[in-house]
């Protein structure tokens, strides 16, 4: 019955969707109606790091939803759960990257900080790299030019040039007239492709150079699935912008963009209000991602992803994996071609696996776990993985 609504009534994103019925979680794994476990290996593509129905975070979410819960969110009223938040971020941050804007998403933080580069610069143009994802606005669809996802919505916003990743030929499209270039660390949609440490060098270097604003699109990167709370960090490159949402709420909505005091405040004269949300930083989910901060910290997870990392690598070997790319818990394990990894998907669903593609690489799986996965559990899923692999 709820599966006949679910195709009557909900707008469908692809002709054939898994259509997987869960109806509770509980670390890392779900569980459908029939009482089926999978082990959930993609987070809801990297939201849960700290797995599903956390009891600290559920009472903090809890607690917030009986103080109060929406008010006025846009930094014109105090809020106890936001102040927090900002305080707490900008702490883990540093680098003077000490001002935060909330919003409900990853591709709203994408637009407020292309906005918040062309305010403060007075720049036109933006530079971007082809088989980044950012998200799904018309603005986003057009940094992520060419690619099947924009075809059917275009003319696309002007003004943007798209490079290759890690192609230092790109630093010769930044000048006087970009606002901001925009990237990825990691680029997920890519099939969790790193960027070279020295491209970023050289990125950073010629933004300075051209007076640039540096942006980093840390939505699947950030709050530690890289082995840092920021894939920066590892870099120790540091972005003029950071953008953050996915596993920032503790799996509540929510998003930020992240710059110093002295670009923010573009954002509050000529005009005033100059960017604005409804619901963005909600303080339930301001007290949802302090919780989830908190569990991190606490439980030292962020310090065992690169260990994680090693034994998914260690175990992950078969005739049909060509190679397996990414950083920390943001995995990519590649096969021949688009058929084998439908095939794969399909036979770890009945094995009680969840996994997925990746938009701009249907020929790889991802491996991207709630980062409080256990060793067994590892272990666990690779033989699951390797036992399909034979199969097929």
């Amino acid at each position: 019955m709820l599966r006949d609504l679910f195709f009557k009534h909900l707008a469908q994103t692809s002709e054939e969707p898994p259509g997987i019925e869960i109806v509770r979680g509980k670390g890392v794994f779900l569980y459908d109606k029939k009482g089926k476990e999978y082990i959930d290996l993609i987070s809801g593509i990297s939201v849960s790091n700290t797995g599903h129905t956390h009891p600290q975070i559920v009472k903090a979410v809890e607690d917030q939803v009986r103080s109060f819960s929406h008010i006025m969110v846009y930094g014109e009223d105090i809020l106890e759960p936001q102040v927090k938040l900002a305080q707490k971020l900008c702490l883990l941050t540093e680098e003077g990257l000490d001002n935060v804007f909330f919003v409900n998403s990853g591709t709203e933080a994408v637009e407020g900080a292309v906005k918040l580069a062309k305010r403060y610069t007075g720049r036109p143009n933006i530079v971007s790299f082809r088989n980044s994802y950012h998200g799904s606005s018309h603005l986003c669809l057009s940094l992520m030019s060419p690619n099947p996802l924009n075809i059917s919505y275009r003319p696309l916003v002007p003004g943007i040039v798209n490079c290759t990743y890690n192609d230092q030929m790109a630093l010769e499209s930044i000048n006087e007239g970009s606002a901001c270039v925009i990237i990825e660390p990691v680029q997920g949609e890519a099939g969790a492709v790193p960027a070279d440490k020295s491209f970023l060098e050289n990125l950073r270097k010629k933004c300075t150079e051209t007076g640039t604003l540096l942006i980093f699109d840390e939505v699947q990167t950030g709050m530690g699935r890289t082995g840092a709370w920021f894939a920066f960090k590892d870099y120790k490159v540091i972005p003029d912008i950071i953008v953050l949402a996915k596993a920032l709420g503790g799996g509540m909505p929510l998003g930020a963009f992240i710059s110093s005091r002295e670009i923010m405040k573009v954002l509050s004269y000529n005009p005033a209000l100059g960017h604005i949300t409804t619901f963005g930083g909600h303080p339930v989910s301001c007290a949802a991602s302090l919780a989830a901060i908190e569990v991190l910290e606490k439980n030292r997870y962020i310090e065992q992803v690169n260990e994680k990392e090693k034994l998914f690598r260690k175990l992950l070997v078969h005739p049909l994996i060509k190679e397996i790319t990414g950083k920390g818990l943001l995995l990519a394990v590649h096969l021949e071609d688009d058929m084998l990894v439908k095939k794969l998907l399909a036979l770890l669903i009945e094995k009680g696996v969840i996994s997925d593609w990746f938009l701009f690489k249907d020929t790889a799986i991802r491996i991207a776990p709630p980062l409080i996965i256990d060793e067994n559990t590892i272990v666990m899923a690779c033989n699951l993985i390797l036992e399909a692999l034979d199969q097929i």
